[in-house]
């Protein structure tokens, strides 16, 4: 395995610049997903990394060679795309071992490669069939057998569950951090599903705009994000936000919402009389009838083990979640409170997080 390194790297077409100097370190056996939303320009790095798009500016460096100048076929990493890229006429034998063969590998360490890859894929009952014949989840796993075999410095993944249903979005996402553990691999993974992200991420790398927002492991970004748009891109259903001013007093800090509505925040650094913007996650609204938060009841969703609601608070749109069952309709109010260690506090003119909370 080895380590990657992306030293100020920039991507241009013409005059329009796409990456705006990305810095990011991945040590050896770290997987690492990049995230964000359509056309922030995660797949576009995974493609330079992989040699697939040249370099305008930057250095990209795998395990401590510079990468720049070296043709995909000899940076020793292997990709598994959206689309499973399978050859159709040929048995999931053939598309595994189809590398090997290309760079005439000896026959007996390819069928120990094969006999390894299908153990660890469970795909030793399929290697005879052909991929027309297989479920979307077993051609996945084919074509992760074709990167096995081949021993790769570093594995590249480009949204490669987005074709598949959501149950089996849940099993092969659990195959392949498990894939990981078993090899050990250098992996750096992209997609826009942040559940993805959360569950199989040593360490999130937050995209918007060609640039890097945040990066840390998930449960950081999730519990202290850096700005207002890590904050509502992590986390399903997504963080409330709601503009309120800062009043302190030498007892407790509060948020005051125009409706007069007082919450109270922890210590923060926002000076008294600043217009601030207030965060709370869904799961973290409490029911309690002498709680200052008024929410109006827009939808109530109930899932069965929860209650999603949907409403608003003062002027802003809120989405709560609870355990219990919610009978209220649509127009009624709800009572809630929120610990002030669970509220996060964000500066309203550059949407950057306030120190101290």
């Amino acid at each position: 395995m080895a380590d990657l390194r992306l030293d100020n790297v920039k991507k241009r077409y013409g005059a329009l610049e796409i990456l705006h100097g990305i810095d990011l370190a991945v040590e050896d056996g770290e997987f690492v997903v990049l995230v964000g939303p359509s056309g922030c320009g995660k797949s576009t790095l995974l493609r330079m990394i992989a040699g697939l798009e040249t370099v305008s500016d930057g250095e990209i460096r795998i395990g401590g060679q510079r990468a720049n100048e070296v043709p995909p076929q000899k940076r020793n990493i292997s990709m598994v795309f959206q689309s499973y890229a399978l050859f159709p006429h040929m048995s999931v034998r053939d598309n595994i071992t189809f590398g090997p063969r290309i760079r005439r590998e000896k026959a007996q360490g390819t069928e120990e490669k094969l006999t390894r890859a299908a153990s660890i894929l469970n795909l030793g009952a399929y290697l005879d069939r052909r991929p027309g014949q297989l479920s979307g989840g077993q051609r996945q796993r084919v074509a992760m057998g074709r990167s096995i075999v081949r021993n790769p410095d570093l594995f590249l993944f480009d949204e490669p569950l987005s074709n598949l249903d959501a149950k089996l979005r849940v099993q092969m996402r659990t195959e392949i951090k498990a894939l990981h553990h078993k090899f050990e691999s250098t992996i750096v993974y992209v997609t826009h599903d942040q559940i993805e992200a959360m569950t199989m991420a040593d360490r999130i790398v937050v995209m918007n705009g060609g640039r890097i927002e945040q990066v840390g492991t998930p449960l950081e970004l999730y519990d202290r994000p850096a700005n207002l748009f890590v904050a509502g891109f992590l986390g399903s259903p997504s963080m409330s936000f709601i503009d309120g001013a800062m009043l302190r007093s030498a007892q407790a800090s509060f948020v005051r919402l125009s409706d007069g509505t007082m919450i109270e925040v922890a210590e923060t650094s926002a000076p008294n009389g600043a217009t601030v913007t207030l965060g709370i996650r869904p799961e973290h609204y409490r029911l309690d009838p002498e709680g200052p938060i008024r929410l109006v009841v827009d939808v109530i969703e109930p899932t069965g083990s929860e209650s999603h609601i949907y409403g608003r608070v003062d002027d802003s749109e809120v989405r709560a979640v609870f355990r219990e069952r919610i009978s209220a309709a649509p127009g009624e109010a709800l009572q809630l409170s929120v610990d002030p260690d669970k509220v996060h506090l964000f500066d309203a003119s550059t949407g950057m997080r306030l120190s101290g909370e």
